[in-house]
């Protein structure tokens, strides 16, 4: 059966993370932000940014308070109004897709300490000389978020090791790091995966965590009953063709596995741990759905920002920060390379201005 733009999965429990399920794992079923209407109306009042268009006003205006003027912007810049401050001396952690490479640089290159990035990694060497070994971490979708955090601070989680598999004689293959390194014997693939829960592991010394979605299509080991972070080496699709199954993941999935992370933090994580949670601008490469790319992408973005926005609404130290909107609002010449992929480092410059004009003290 082809996999369309209508289909639901079913929720399918991932038993390498353990049995226990998380407490709040239940989409909402109402709505998290209700108001009265004089709340409302004084929201309307108070916010510079509540109107998209004014007749009679010059749409040219640099300085002009209405979307239809911010947008003609070569940058955009959102009204932020963030829920908390970060420190310049808390140590901080990015999770998630590649655009969280970005971000770790941005902040390092501030003088800020960032544990995810660490000195470890860029000693790997990557297959591709353009590349980072940083991009080993990548995590693109919720499950291998979720994932990651568990097995690196939950003592009762155990990486699944069948679900490391061959791709030659003296060749394996972790799905759930990103390849961007050679692949290498078991014994170096395990290495390298100890390596990347030791790392893992100092999130619980930061109180900083931003969280990078990106993907929502997704892939599933049925044999190790695992969802993994990326599309398997295409040779495992020959080797062992029933083995992995696509999914269009769902909000309530997505939410499920944020609330299990949230969970996970409150209990292992830094004792004053705040969440800036952001949706990756970069578009997917593939969809491996019937739907056209464009769409497809559209619909992934679309899921993932509906779930930041109620996931920052659901806790107070979790908060949304509109990179994704930045990027996308912003002239495309400017923002984006040639393959309109990946954000030019004048955008992401542009991004890291306003989270630390906004967020840093």
């Amino acid at each position: 059966m082809p996999i369309t733009s209508d289909i639901a999965s079913e929720t399918c429990v991932d038993d390498s993370i353990g049995s226990r399920q998380p407490t709040a794992c239940l989409s909402p079923a109402k709505s998290l932000r209700v108001a009265g209407a004089a709340e409302a109306v004084n929201n309307y009042r108070e916010n510079p940014a509540a109107t998209w268009y004014k007749d009679n006003t010059d749409p040219n205006d640099s300085s002009g308070k209405y979307a239809f003027q911010r947008l003609r912007q070569t940058w955009f810049t959102p009204q932020v109004v963030p829920k908390f401050k970060l420190r310049r001396d808390d140590k901080f952690f990015a999770i998630g897709s590649c655009f969280a490479r970005g971000l770790e640089l941005c902040l390092r290159t501030n003088g800020i300490a960032v544990e995810s990035a660490a000195p470890e990694f860029s000693k790997l060497q990557p297959a591709n000389t353009e590349t980072s070994g940083l991009g080993f971490t990548n995590k693109y979708n919720t499950y291998s978020i979720l994932n990651e955090l568990r097995w690196a601070l939950d003592p009762e989680a155990e990486f699944p090791r069948d679900s490391i598999v061959p791709l030659t004689k003296t060749t394996w293959f972790d799905p759930h790091t990103n390849p961007t390194l050679e692949f290498v014997d078991f014994d170096e693939t395990l290495q390298r995966r100890a390596l990347m829960q030791a790392v893992t592991k100092r999130i619980t010394d930061c109180r900083g965590v931003i969280v990078t979605l990106g993907l929502a299509e997704v892939w599933r080991d049925t044999k190790a009953n695992v969802f993994v972070n990326r599309t398997p080496v295409p040779s495992l699709f020959k080797s062992d063709p029933d083995r992995y199954e696509f999914q269009l993941s769902s909000f309530a999935e997505n939410w499920a596995n944020l609330e299990a992370t949230y969970e996970l933090l409150t209990r292992y994580g830094h004792p004053d741990f705040h969440i800036v949670v952001t949706v990756s601008p970069v578009p997917l490469m593939n969809t491996f759905s019937t739907m056209d790319i464009v769409v497809a992408n559209a619909w992934a973005k679309s899921l993932l920002r509906a779930i930041a926005q109620e996931w920052a609404i659901a806790h107070a130290n979790v908060d949304y920060f509109p990179s994704y909107e930045i990027v996308q609002n912003s002239d495309r010449a400017a923002a984006w390379e040639r393959d309109l992929r990946h954000v030019r480092g004048t955008g992401v410059q542009h991004i890291m201005d306003l989270f630390f004009q906004k967020y840093i003290e």
